[in-house]
């Protein structure tokens, strides 16, 4: 247990483990599991997670940028590293050295990976956008063939695209998603093009056993973290249980008590309706606690669910210990946990803060000290 951290995070290296191992049985023993790790695990520590995804037998981690996967390769991590959304020009020498796969989005994109003469050809993934309109290629098999052709140096090994609303079982999107990306394959195949990775699902088509969307490659990153997306519509029922393995605390920097009338924070936005006792924590929006939890959102203090007051400072925040007046400076409150019975988890907090759960784990910032534990 912290002793002299103001605001701090642990994380639980079993449960990412397990996680991970979950996702596996999920995916099924003909799939490989990529674990995601960009945007520093979603706020869990991307070095960290990585060795114990390591540890648990990944071949493939996955991360946004170059930059990202040359922190990984630096603190010694050996797993295959893909780069999902894009290289930036003065970033290709830096793929080759650092042994990256990126992942490229148009064709024209091959030939700039090209290289003449080399022995070790370059292993490129190529993403197909399907539907979701954002990164990846509307590009023909044919014309994916030709740029192949006329790019030495550089081969296809996977083949990937993202779904849109794989959670989503009132929409037809991902039935779409997924024909266009066969159709791809098998257009491909027939031009003697047959990239040995193909892969689209990630944590919520693994859950909810997207039919049709199985691949040789799956991409889990939300899961691996202890969280699945609820669905929506008529969905099979969800193969894959996992528990979050971050909890956040701070502590209480001031405790005092308000007479009827007082005004509370920035704006006066809360009016004590009566006398009552408040705690000042050691942790705003500063740290990651979303300024729209200002009035309405909730932490765990002393065995009980103490509301926040007022608006959400910077670097403070203000909960009511009414129910909890033994609680003083230097106590442990819990803004994301479990403390006995009581529980407050990222999705929670995002239904609160009209955001999502990936949001609120990226949110939690850099200067919140991070602790594993087993």
């Amino acid at each position: 247990m912290p002793q002299t951290a103001r605001c701090y995070v642990e994380i639980s290296r079993s449960r990412i483990a397990s996680n991970y191992r979950a996702a596996c049985a999920a995916a099924g023993s003909g799939a490989q599991v990529m674990g995601v790790v960009k945007a520093d695990a979603y706020g869990h520590g991307a070095v960290e997670v990585s060795r114990i995804l390591a540890g648990e037998g990944a071949r493939w981690l996955a991360v946004s940028s170059v930059e990202e996967g040359i922190t990984l390769r630096r603190a010694g991590i050996d797993c295959r590293v893909l780069v999902m959304a894009g290289v930036m020009p003065w970033e290709r020498e830096a793929v080759r050295e650092f042994r990256l796969t990126p992942t490229l989005h148009s064709v024209d994109e091959i030939g700039l990976f090209r290289k003449e003469g080399t022995t070790e050809p370059l292993d490129i993934h190529l993403k197909l956008d399907t539907g979701m309109n954002r990164l990846g290629t509307h590009a023909t098999a044919s014309e994916i063939a030709a740029a192949l052709i006329a790019a030495s140096g550089v081969r296809l090994e996977g083949l990937m695209s993202h779904f849109a609303s794989a959670a989503d079982f009132t929409s037809i999107q991902t039935d779409d998603q997924i024909r266009r990306f066969n159709d791809v394959v098998v257009a491909l195949a027939e031009l003697g093009i047959r990239p040995p990775l193909t892969h689209c699902a990630s944590t919520n088509a693994i859950a909810y056993a997207r039919s049709g969307a199985a691949h040789p490659l799956v991409r889990p990153g939300h899961a691996i973290y202890g969280y699945v997306s609820p669905a929506r519509g008529n969905a099979p029922a969800c193969a894959l249980r996992v528990t979050p393995a971050l909890s956040w605390k701070t502590r209480i920097v001031t405790v005092k008590d308000l007479p009827t009338g007082a005004r509370v924070g920035y704006g006066g936005s809360f009016v004590a309706a009566a006398p009552m006792r408040i705690a000042v924590l050691a942790a705003g929006y500063a740290d990651g606690i979303p300024h729209r939890l200002s009035n309405k959102g909730k932490v765990i203090a002393g065995g009980h669910f103490a509301p926040i007051l007022g608006t959400v400072s910077m670097d403070l925040t203000t909960i009511d210990i009414t129910a909890s007046p033994q609680l003083r400076p230097g106590d442990e409150v819990t803004l994301l946990g479990r403390e006995g019975e009581l529980s407050l988890d990222a999705q929670q907090i995002a239904r609160t803060a009209g955001t999502i759960s990936y949001n609120v784990l990226c949110g939690i910032s850099a200067r919140v000290r991070r602790f594993y534990v087993d």
